[in-house]
């Protein structure tokens, strides 16, 4: 608490009532997505200082964003200043800070294409795998159930991501797959991960009906939906959408649950059967296959209400595509998901979502077609999908595109009053809060002390190498629990901020064990190489928030340096992190 009360002035440049206000939206509930972002933003963004420049309009995203600002009137943000960008493309790119060296480098680069170099560099880096192959690990909950083959998993993500492989071929290994899945076949886990349980016991060595068969289609087949084609389709799979989804979803009150049984009925051959070595399962060891019999639109259930029949032929429900004769219905599924354009706009929607702070459309996973006023901008959103489409589905493509934008380089901060009106244009950036492998590796890079974990092939040193978050100690396990980490059981969802996540940044151990100057770190190396306060003040700044420290916040730090230089390093860096710069991304 001495620590909080002698750094106060340092957290927003010596201004208490600004503190107050950027702490608020912690202990709110979420609104809508849109307007909880520019909420979130008006109150912990930084005051513009600098002049406006003409933004130019780089890309086909600018064209959509600032020429739909500029048709309706809305003002927007000027561009982020150097140190705002860089924090915010290391962050965003790679999910870490940036390394002290790289980023003075980067200030001091004169060339007027260097955000430009600099995209390109973190999108081609090691540190970019890390972070979305964590990203889509938590997206297709890869945990625990995908058993021993968690790692194989683990591995075939990364060479998707490193080898830049086609986002439609990734997809149809995941929808197609089939072996021994812990073993063989990486992409066929994504499919025995959602098994439904018949029983614990086998009746006999060879007994194939321990996994209940169409639960395990219905479940899939809602998962894939949601992730692949951004569509929520759990209320049909029990009943019809008329006089049910009215005011929820118009395009499901269309749709009846046999429809769904059409979907499903893709994967109506396809059987796990749970392997056992002598009379054990065999570490959720699972063979795929397609010898089954056809999707039974009256089979038991024992996670929904009763099937009572119904067309159960495979058919896609956007449009009633059907496999060609003698065509395998799962390599006909992946097929038609892929080359639909919905495919190309739910992936467009979700990762401008991660990079821009909401999606054009609002749940991400969850796409009315039939109200056109649902995304809030149409033709972006199909311009995204196109342009995905001609760059041969490239994710690294993709990313580098919107990043490369001025609408994604535009700052948080916003000159003159701001309405929330505004919110839908993007008319400047949103800030979000970091996410838990984020702010954990964050904290590790900033205090100059990685973690040691086992990741199970190998020790690495932040969180968002590990294949399993699980594999971390308990200490880190919770504080990441805290602020939102994936059980990777069920589809993962944004945390909001809360008055636990303040109160466990203060005091917790991934913390406070690594600002301890008498401890190896980046406190107790400063403190020796560094003799001049100012110096070692400006480093400690720059380690934590990637900025150079004002001259109020050098005040302030300099004064509580002078009456015990070693704690008043260790507090100064402990209020920077507990700091809303910090804990936010600009």
């Amino acid at each position: 608490m001495k620590r909080l009360l002698l750094f106060l002035p340092v957290l927003l440049a010596a201004q208490t009532p600004e503190l107050e206000q950027a702490h608020a939206p912690l202990y709110q509930p979420p609104a809508e997505k849109a307007k909880a972002a520019a909420a979130l933003t008006q109150q912990v963004a930084r005051p513009r200082t600098g002049t406006r420049t003409p933004i130019a309009r780089v890309n086909f995203i600018d064209q959509h964003v600032f020429g739909r600002m500029q048709k309706d009137g809305i003002p927007h943000a000027a561009l982020a200043t150097d140190e705002e960008f860089a924090r915010r493309a290391w962050l965003d790119a790679t999910g870490r800070i940036p390394p002290p060296a790289d980023l003075e480098k980067f200030l001091a680069n004169r060339d007027p294409q260097k955000r430009s170099k600099l995209v390109e560099q973190l999108t081609n880096s090691d540190a970019f795998i890390d972070k979305w192959t964590y990203y889509f690990e938590d997206l297709f909950r890869v945990g625990g159930r995908m058993g021993s083959g968690l790692n194989l998993f683990h591995y075939w993500l990364r060479e998707w991501l490193t080898l830049d492989r086609p986002y439609t071929d990734m997809v149809t290994d995941l929808l197609t797959g089939a072996g021994k899945s812990s073993f063989s076949v990486p992409g066929g886990m994504y499919y025995a991960r959602d098994f439904v349980k018949a029983k614990d016991d086998p009746e006999a060595p060879d007994a194939h009906d321990l996994v209940n068969q169409p639960d395990t289609v219905d479940e899939f087949t809602i998962t894939y939906s949601k992730v692949f084609l951004g569509l929520n389709l759990a209320c049909i799979s029990c009943h019809d959408g008329a006089n049910h989804l009215e005011k929820v979803n118009l395009f499901l009150t269309s749709k009846k649950r046999d429809e769904f049984f059409g979907q499903a009925a893709f994967y109506g051959k396809t059987r796990q059967i749970m392997n056992w070595e002598n009379g054990y399962q065999a570490n959720t060891e699972y063979t795929v296959d397609d010898v089954g019999p056809a999707y039974d639109p009256k089979a038991e259930s024992i996670v929904r209400v009763p099937r009572r029949g119904g067309d159960a032929s495979p058919r896609f429900i956007l449009g009633g595509e059907r496999p060609r004769e003698g065509e395998n219905s799962r390599d006909a599924l992946a097929r038609i998901l892929t080359n639909h354009p919905q495919f190309r706009r739910a992936f467009a929607n979700r990762i401008w979502a991660e990079l821009m702070g909401f999606g054009i459309v609002e749940p991400v996973d969850d796409f009315d077609l039939l109200k056109p006023d649902q995304p809030t901008n149409p033709a972006l959103l199909d311009a995204l999908a196109n342009d995905f489409k001609a760059h041969n589905h490239s994710f690294r493509h993709f990313v580098q595109t919107v990043m490369k934008s001025s609408a994604y380089q535009l700052s948080s901060r916003f000159d003159g009053e701001w309405k929330p009106e505004y919110a839908t244009y993007y008319a400047r950036k949103y800030v979000r809060m970091l996410s838990a492998p984020e702010l954990h590796d964050a904290i590790a890079l900033a205090t100059g002390q990685p973690a040691k974990f086992n990741s199970g092939t190998e020790q690495v040193g932040l969180v968002m190498q590990m294949p399993e978050p699980k594999k971390a100690d308990a200490g880190v396990q919770g504080f990441m629990k805290t602020f939102g980490q994936s059980n990777r059981d069920d589809m993962p969802k944004k945390v909001p901020p809360s008055s636990l996540q303040a109160m466990l940044l203060m005091q917790s151990k991934v913390v406070t064990d690594r600002i301890d100057s008498a401890k190896p770190g980046l406190i107790k190396d400063l403190l020796t190489a560094t003799k001049d306060d100012s110096e070692l003040v400006r480093q400690i700044f720059v380690h934590t928030l990637s900025r150079r420290p004002t001259t109020a916040e050098t005040a302030v730090s300099l004064k509580a340096l002078r009456t015990d230089r070693a704690k008043g390093a260790a507090n100064l860096q402990w209020a920077l992190l507990n700091s809303p710069e910090f804990l936010f991304n600009y």
